[in-house]
């Protein structure tokens, strides 16, 4: 499914705008595709290793990671937005009628992308076991930056 943004990218006289479709679909390398993969797999790892010790307390002690999602301008391959989905429910038992009160939550998480990160450029950054902790490209901040400012 692609997105339409609003931007406008000049080529000559003609003026044509700029088409954004999620990471999944834009790659067609395999090592590539595989890597996006490997990424996801292992921020959702890291953010389990930690997640007890810092985000998971207080009412929302069950945050899950939903989904990693990124889009790219089509033909540049130069990301638009990622953004971290999460979610949680704190369930409070009513002890006079046993029925259950449930509170759910719902994080949407921004990366901190500098402008101009390609898909290229974030996944070699993000390579390895530790994606979560690596500093994006341009930047010198990290996933897990990101997350202290929103969950």
């Amino acid at each position: 499914m692609a997105i339409a943004a609003p931007s406008v990218v000049a080529a000559g006289n003609a003026t044509q705008a700029a088409e954004y479709v999620e990471v999944g679909s834009y790659l067609t390398d395999d090592a590539e595709i595989n890597a996006w993969y490997e990424m996801q797999y292992h921020l959702r790892e890291n953010f389990d290793d930690i997640c007890g010790d810092t985000f998971c307390e207080g009412d929302y002690s069950n945050i899950y990671a939903l989904r990693f999602r990124c889009s790219v301008e089509q033909s540049s391959g130069v990301l638009g937005r990622c953004v971290w989905v999460f979610a949680a429910s704190n369930e409070e038992v009513d002890p006079a009628t046993g029925k259950i009160q449930v509170t759910p939550k719902i994080w949407r998480c921004r990366s901190p992308l500098a402008p101009g990160t390609t898909v290229s450029a974030l996944l070699g950054a993000l390579a390895g076991e530790r994606p979560l902790y690596a500093k994006l490209p341009g930047t010198s901040v990290s996933i897990y930056d990101g997350l202290i400012d929103c969950l």
